[in-house]
């Protein structure tokens, strides 16, 4: 089958091209940016890119268009698509349909920590020789690429396959959630908070599709739930018809112990001592990462002190508290923080793995839509608070334009924070406040104009 994909350089749209081409089908693609890393990726695959989505790629006559969410009405190409009636179908739905099929399918759903406990789960599976296939947002250093196919199952048992299950929608044609279409038999529900206010008008319906994802696991299938979760507990209450075990409550299941100093910290099972986590990662939001991984490979056979041994060799993701250098001293992270709680959270584990007398130097690009849109500007001050300085990007114009003025918003922390408009003065001011032991904490689900490369050859120069 020839598939021509439109947004085929977004992570997602992306792993399915990889997985697509290495299952035999012929592949070809299009986004409004083509460029590295993931347009290298593909063409190494000998896939097909086409830079911008005008309507004359029509004449390609692909057996099917793949369309990502990135695309709307108005897109050149998909009104030719729909004025001349070729086939079509969303990105999640083909995956589902024809990469998902007769696998048992894992899915991490949640606000937060669905790429890292994605990643986490995959490698305890690799670990324990299973070789899954996955489908991340986000490059897991232990594999080095975002997707991969699933190996050979042992005869009689589905290979398994983890995906990153995202509760935004699926296309401009469906609205629903894109983990519906995925049919998995084991699902992790990380947490569930306000997000996407560009798609959901509240909390609740984000909750309803949730629960859509909740209907479509099967009775022998298995839910691994964050039990301190009221908002899970409104999606369960609507109804539940799986197997069911809980994470991180006092009353739950699976349960962590407080970390030591070094990050280590023990894992029980129903009050049983599994054994203890040895590894670099740091604070609580790992932890509860950790137990919904271990529990969820013990569905397909992994046993928890396996599950619990494999993580010492994990090395997270990039972009997740990744450090991109160290230069006179200084220390610059890139994290894709964008949420306030996540922010708050990536601020807290750095604290706990410095300690408290170092200086901390938070940088944030509000770039998402819900932060565009200012729906949750109010939480800022307080997720920001646990920093020393205080950096804030809002462009003045253009596409990444905030709708609201970022100085006021962060006037509730004082002298120690900061607004810029610009790249160049946000940089000299980086570069101007920071001393050696300084770690400069850089937060943005973008690419946040280089920044990072910015700040770290202004200290080279200094």
């Amino acid at each position: 089958m020839h598939i021509h994909i439109l947004g085929i350089c977004g992570t997602f749209m992306g792993g399915i091209a990889a997985i697509a081409r290495g299952a035999g089908h012929r592949v070809t693609g299009c986004d409004a940016n083509v460029y590295p890393p993931m347009s290298t990726q593909l063409e190494a695959l000998g896939i097909d890119l086409i830079e911008g989505f005008e309507s004359g790629q029509l004449a390609l006559k692909p057996d099917l268009f793949v369309v990502g969410n990135v695309v709307s009405r108005g897109n050149p190409l998909m009104e030719a698509i729909l004025d001349d009636g070729a086939p079509y179908i969303s990105g999640p739905q083909w995956a589902g349909e024809n990469l998902l099929r007769r696998q048992h399918v894992l899915a991490v759903a949640g606000t937060h920590g669905k790429t890292t406990t994605t990643s986490m789960l995959a490698w305890i599976l690799e670990s324990a020789g299973k070789s899954p296939g996955f489908l991340i947002g986000g490059v897991p250093e232990n594999f080095g690429v975002s997707a991969r196919a699933s190996g050979k199952s042992a005869a009689g048992t589905a290979p398994p396959f983890v995906i990153e299950a995202d509760e935004y929608d699926t296309a401009f044609f469906d609205k629903r959630s894109k983990f519906v279409h995925y049919r998995a038999r084991t699902v992790i529900l990380n947490n569930l908070e306000y997000d996407h206010a560009d798609i959901f008008p509240d909390v609740g319906a984000i909750e309803t599709q949730f629960h859509h994802l909740v209907r479509t696991v099967p009775r022998s299938g298995r839910l691994i739930v964050n039990g301190s979760e009221p908002s899970l507990d409104r999606v369960l209450a609507r109804g539940c018809w799986s197997q069911l075990e809980r994470f991180g409550s006092p009353l739950s299941e699976w349960q962590g112990g407080e970390a030591d100093p070094d990050g280590s910290f023990e894992v029980s099972y129903r009050g049983a001592m599994q054994g203890r986590v040895r590894w670099d990662l740091m604070g609580p939001h790992n932890r509860m990462n950790a137990l919904a991984a271990i529990a969820a490979a013990r569905h397909v056979g992994v046993v928890a002190a396996e599950a619990i041994a494999a993580l010492a060799s994990f090395k997270s993701v990039k972009r997740r508290m990744e450090v991109r250098g160290t230069v006179a001293g200084v220390t610059v992270y890139d994290d894709f923080a964008h949420h306030p709680t996540a922010i708050a959270t990536t601020i807290a584990g750095l604290r706990a793995k410095v300690g408290n007398g170092v200086r901390i130097l938070a940088v944030l690009e509000p770039r998402s839509n819900t932060m565009k849109l200012g729906t949750m500007k109010a939480a800022l001050p307080g997720s920001l608070a646990g920093a020393d300085l205080i950096f804030g990007y809002g462009a003045a114009s253009g596409k990444d334009a905030l709708g609201w003025n970022l100085a006021e918003v962060l006037q509730p922390l004082g002298a120690r924070a900061a607004a810029y408009d610009g790249l160049e003065p946000l940089v000299e001011a980086i570069l101007g406040a920071s001393a050696p032991g300084d770690q400069v904490l850089v937060m943005s689900n973008g690419s946040f104009g280089g920044v990072h490369a910015k700040i770290l050859a202004g200290l080279q120069r200094r």
